[in-house]
């Protein structure tokens, strides 16, 4: 892009160490990512297409701006110039969409529309100048859509923001790495247009290493929750366990009711779905002091930070009530912290509780009970 340029009068020719020597951080950047990518066996297919997409366009855009900065230091206009110059122009945009696509892939292909208008408009304004043209003398002139690449990546970027913070199930520590991608890329379209001396590397070096941020926070992700309930997992529960250890204030073990009639009687796949929905209801009734595990099979805990004893009774009441549509019942039991607790003697108690909590659910429903191997 020409404002994301600085122009250097002193290159005269166009060679493959020129272009090595300008974008070698990049490319070492992308072709790490790439041979992640082609060795990765855990993220899902349509992510790993889109980085790995992204990836190709960021190279594709590197190698047409290397070109066409070399053709804006020449004293005569080529038409190659404006070509490089709308297909820059397009690209920017792409790879944009293709940023919030790997966050938040779930879209209809209206989402695609402003993108491809600007491609449009941009291959369009070669022969009639509405997003820019060149004089005879080689001198860059914006159209009267000159700004359009812009408005279009505002809009993709202020929805990527509003994404970030209705997304289900994050804690502040969770929008950390998505708010520094969303402002770094606001950043590096942004200072271009303030500080116009600035080059097109910012561009393309910021994406690249954002994408490998999102790479690695991921698997942070894939390392701290469980796979089926999307909650916390025990590892987690461990460590928060210790890092919150003076503001845990209670904790409240849950356990489901009847798991093993539902998986003997309607399979697998109907537990993992009542698994799926006791998570659900868990989540939506906790707050923002109440992080929420899956220990293991069809046991759940809570730990309050900083929670008086009424609200965590508050809080097992709104569980109770919010199973009561789903046809899923489950046992609770809680403990207070007291100075002498520790979180093992916490859990014991919890778990007593629940366990006779558990005891007169059987009794009065006549069910068989399932027994922890």
């Amino acid at each position: 892009m020409h404002i994301m340029r600085n122009v250097d009068y002193r290159r005269t020719q166009m060679t493959i160490a020129g272009y090595l020597s300008e974008h070698w951080a990049l490319l070492i950047l992308l072709i790490g990512l790439a041979t992640i990518l082609l060795s990765d066996t855990h993220l899902e297919r349509g992510m790993l297409r889109r980085m790995a997409f992204t990836d190709g366009m960021l190279f594709i855009y590197s190698v047409s701006c290397y070109v066409e900065s070399y053709l804006g230091n020449q004293q005569d206009y080529t038409p190659l110039r404006s070509f490089l110059s709308a297909l820059d122009y397009s690209l920017i945009v792409f790879i944009l969409v293709n940023i919030v696509l790997i966050m938040y892939p779930r879209h209809s292909t209206t989402f695609w529309i402003p993108a491809v208008l600007n491609c449009l408009l941009c291959f369009v304004s070669i022969k009639t100048g509405i997003v820019f043209y060149f004089t005879t003398d080689n001198h860059f002139k914006r159209g009267m859509l000159g700004y359009l690449t812009y408005y279009i990546c505002a809009l993709y970027l202020i929805y990527f923001i509003i994404s970030i913070f209705q997304s289900a199930r994050k804690r502040v520590e969770d929008y950390t790495l998505p708010v520094f991608m969303a402002a770094t890329s606001i950043l590096c379209l942004v200072m271009p247009l303030i500080f116009e001396d600035m080059t097109l590397h910012w561009f393309n070096i910021t994406i690249a290493i954002d994408i490998v941020f999102y790479y690695i926070y991921i698997l942070q992700q894939y390392t701290k929750r469980d796979s089926l309930t999307n909650l916390l997992n025990r590892q987690s529960y461990y460590i928060d366990a210790k890092k919150y250890l003076h503001s845990i204030t209670a904790y409240v073990a849950i356990d489901m009711n009847g798991l093993k009639e539902i998986n003997d009687r309607d399979g697998h796949l109907a537990g993992d779905l009542a698994l799926k929905t006791l998570a659900d209801c868990f989540w939506s009734v906790a707050n923002h002091n109440h992080r929420v595990y899956r220990i293991g099979g069809d046991e759940y805990a809570i730990l309050c930070k900083n929670t008086p004893e009424e609200e965590v009774k508050e809080l097992t009441d709104r569980i109770k009530a919010s199973l009561k549509p789903t046809g899923y019942s489950c046992s609770i039991g809680y403990a207070m912290k007291t100075p002498n607790s520790t979180l093992d003697t916490l859990y014991q108690e919890a778990d007593a509780k629940l366990y006779a909590e558990k005891r007169k659910y059987y009794e009065e429903s006549g069910k068989k009970r399932q027994r922890r191997p």
